[in-house]
């Protein structure tokens, strides 16, 4: 999975896009790949570019011998994962969910609040009008938490 990820990593690269997850699932035979653009580097990703990029991933996957069944390029949509620090940082201001892999001191596994960013591998939220720390080597999952009345308004 690693080498994977690291040939679609350098395509995308090449293509101008960015690599935000890449998953295989029933027994490595089907890939799914999210893709986004980096940071300020224009509008969200359409249905042409998720075209684009799977005709030139099948082509550098089947080159690097790499066997799959089905290949799915997508978006990351509106809940947006947030895997590499870097996103913590792209992200700050933004509302998110996160998981964490053991409870704090109070019991707690599950925060969504505001994302302040990161820094020395911890992540800041602003939760309930306090600040949390949580180090990023513990968080199981987090996602922007999408703001759709906020898209509705003019």
């Amino acid at each position: 999975m690693a080498a994977m990820a690291k040939v679609v990593q350098l395509t995308l690269e090449g293509m101008g896009f960015e690599l935000v997850d890449a998953r295989a699932s029933g027994g490595g035979r089907q890939l799914s790949i999210f893709i986004d653009r980096p940071a300020g580097s224009g509008p969200g990703i359409t249905v042409d570019d998720c075209a684009e990029v799977s005709r030139q991933l099948s082509r550098v996957l089947e080159v690097e011998g790499i066997d799959y069944d089905r290949l799915e390029v997508s978006s990351p949509g509106l809940d947006r994962p947030l895997c590499k620090p870097a996103d913590f940082t792209r992200f700050a201001g933004s509302k998110v969910d996160v998981k964490m892999r053991t409870r704090d001191e109070s019991g707690r596994k599950r925060f969504t609040g505001l994302l302040r960013g990161e820094a020395g591998g911890v992540a800041t939220l602003e939760v309930e009008g306090r600040e949390v720390a949580l180090k990023l080597d513990e968080i199981v999952r987090a996602r922007l938490v999408p703001d759709l009345q906020a898209k509705g308004k003019r």
